[in-house]
């Protein structure tokens, strides 16, 4: 018996497994990917069990992540939901589907958790944001729900009700954020730095900018004001990208991706 198995394996699933291998042996986790070109590349990697299909990784785990795109889910919900037990408990990794669109499709008496991560979680900086259903789980069980996902970063639990907003602002923001260190980089190298250490002056700096607002606990606009000397450089840069539209570009963009998420359903 495994004590995680996970139904697909690709970006997200393979970034959270990277993070559970610091603090759980190889040998507790299984998975199985429809994409055999990969399979022994990532049972050679990281050591996992490969299985044989998904009701394999059903049958013998106590945690099931469904770590597969929204698409599919009702495929493989119809081939994985007579082998669930009521021991297992499933975790949901997609956005989109709710709950209760799990119960309904499984049924109303399993444990289902779901979760918004993100791909930082490969560098184990990962915000992984939870939602229980009304279950009766037991303390274990949290908190074993809880280390899987702190593996690889930080954590919150919030209201299943909150958590198509999670989407645009952690859940898909990782691509919004490499837009933005790309477009530092391209800058720096139009000014005649080499490409290389633009990537790392505009990475770092990111770094460094989110770790201020997260330890100092000051307000991100103060932090602003602070680096804005009157009549310099900065403030003439802030009031450029303030003309070109850049807070409502980025509030908009996260509005089509909460949209987007809806319509998932």
């Amino acid at each position: 018996m495994y004590k995680i198995g996970f139904v697909g394996l690709g970006n997200m699933g393979y970034a959270i497994v990277k993070g559970l291998l610091k603090s759980e042996s190889s040998d507790s986790i299984a998975f199985f990917d429809i994409d055999k070109s990969k399979q022994d590349d990532i049972v050679k990697e990281l050591g996992i069990n490969l299985c044989s299909n998904n009701v394999d990784v059903v049958k013998n785990s106590k945690y099931i992540v469904l770590a597969i795109k929204p698409q599919i889910y009702n495929e493989c919900i119809s081939d994985i939901k007579s082998h669930i037990s009521n021991d297992s408990i499933i975790i949901s990794i997609a956005p989109g589907i709710s709950i209760s669109d799990l119960k309904q499709s499984i049924d109303s008496n399993v444990k289902i958790v779901r979760v918004m991560p993100n791909t930082p979680a490969l560098v184990s900086e990962g915000m992984s944001v939870l939602s229980f259903s009304d279950d009766n789980f037991s303390t274990e069980e949290i908190d074993d729900i809880k280390n899987i996902f702190k593996s690889c970063g930080e954590i919150e639990i919030i209201e299943e009700k909150l958590m198509d907003a999670v989407v645009p602002i952690s859940g898909s923001s990782p691509a919004y954020i490499y837009m933005m260190i790309e477009a530092l980089a391209d800058g720096g190298v139009l000014m005649g730095l080499p490409r290389k250490l633009s990537y790392k002056l505009a990475s770092q700096t990111v770094l460094g900018s989110a770790k201020m607002v997260l330890e100092t606990g000051q307000h991100p606009g103060e932090l602003k004001d602070n680096v804005c000397s009157p009549g310099g450089t900065t403030i003439e840069a802030v009031a450029t990208l303030e003309s070109k539209g850049f807070r409502s570009a980025v509030i908009d963009a996260m509005m089509s991706a909460y949209e987007k998420t809806k319509k998932l359903k």
